[in-house]
């Protein structure tokens, strides 16, 4: 089947070059990505991950560690272990 529809977007710049960057990495285009997406959401009829908003306690662990409350970190991965007493 010829390839003749066209589909146009604005994304943030910072976005799109992060994630061109990662699927150049995964040896794809951003319009094979796209395809990729389309023939997921045909196949499973609707989007092929989950989409939901976060419940209360989530939310704000997010937003706290966005903030860097109670956030560790760690200089290797030995620490991280010694950490989590593994």
């Amino acid at each position: 089947m010829s390839k003749t529809a066209t589909i146009r977007t604005r994304i943030e710049p910072v976005l799109k070059n992060e994630v061109e960057a990662i699927l150049a990495q995964l040896g794809l285009t951003a319009s094979e990505a796209v395809h990729l997406l389309y023939r997921q959401i045909q196949l499973q009829r609707g989007l092929p991950f989950e989409v939901r908003l976060p419940n209360k306690l989530t939310a704000t662990v997010l937003n706290a560690s966005k903030a860097g409350r109670n956030v560790k970190r760690f200089g290797t991965k030995k620490e991280l272990f010694s950490d989590l007493g593994v």
